[in-house]
């Protein structure tokens, strides 16, 4: 069960768990592979009901071991109990055994999966010709929260092992809701090239367009090209003296369908309580 937060404001933000799940279907390596949804249907709840496998692993599509993943999703599948640190993740339900694996996002996977983004949207667009890796800055964006310190630790670990391979100029992270705002990039950046790696699940609207508006792209020329149904962001786009590239989310990305794969190979070897 591939398992999203889901909105019924934003249809972009069930694409990857459907994109995804089908990905898996086809492998033929399931009995069955479903969708489900905290916020949107399939719901959760009613999905597990549907379900009749000995085995049923719930792979959540999530950045990071944030509060719905480590909290309230546990909570509401009786896997976490008040004043307990850690929920529990395999649990018997009659006939059946439930693994409820740790999100995709903090998989060690997710590097390769960042790096692929960063290269193919340069590659995709070269200006006049794709630059080397060691010409430009690579920010991580994510969104953090002031509410759960989780929130940007993934994208921080992440930010450590990339700049620990020193193939780019330089590597940061950049936020929507904590320092350093995604507008800072400019001045953080340590070459003229910058490429910007959003590392959320889907391309929702804070990828498409709060993320285009703090880079400097005017608000009514964004919403404009959202009307249209364009890229709201053209790459290569030159800004404050910088030439920006920007990527679709991680999310979206076809190498994450193996990402949940290995976070399930991960839970089926935990032990049956």
């Amino acid at each position: 069960m591939v398992l999203g937060h889901g909105t019924t404001l934003n249809a972009e933000s069930s694409a990857p768990v459907f994109q995804h799940a089908a990905e898996l279907r086809c492998r033929g390596l399931f009995a069955e592979v479903r969708e489900a949804f905290w916020k949107q249907p399939p719901q959760l709840d009613d999905v597990l009901a549907g379900v009749s496998s000995a085995r049923v692993f719930v792979a959540p599509l999530f950045i990071s071991e944030g509060f719905f993943s480590e909290r309230v999703i546990p909570q509401a599948l009786g896997l976490r109990g008040e004043g307990q640190d850690e929920p529990s993740r395999v649990q018997r339900r009659g006939a059946a055994t439930l693994f409820y694996c740790k999100p995709v996002g903090t998989h060690e996977s997710m590097t390769a999966v960042l790096l692929r983004r960063a290269r193919e949207v340069v590659e995709r667009f070269p200006f006049p010709r794709a630059p080397e890796p060691k010409d430009l800055t690579l920010f991580v964006a994510g969104h953090g929260t002031e509410q759960d310190e989780n929130s940007r630790k993934a994208i921080e670990r992440q930010v450590e092992i990339l700049r620990a391979h020193k193939l780019y100029a330089g590597v940061h992270a950049v936020f929507l809701e904590e320092a350093p705002r995604i507008g800072a990039c400019y001045e953080l950046a340590e070459s003229r090239g910058m490429v910007v790696v959003p590392f959320f699940i889907s391309d929702g609207l804070h990828v498409r367009e709060d993320i285009p508006v703090l880079l400097g792209e005017p608000k009514r020329v964004v919403e404009q090209r959202l009307a249209k149904g364009l890229p709201t962001w053209r790459n290569p786009t030159e800004a404050r003296n910088h030439l920006v590239w920007y990527s679709p989310s991680v999310g979206t990305h076809p190498l994450m369908a193996e990402t949940i794969l290995e976070r399930v190979r991960e839970a089926a070897q935990w032990p049956a309580r």
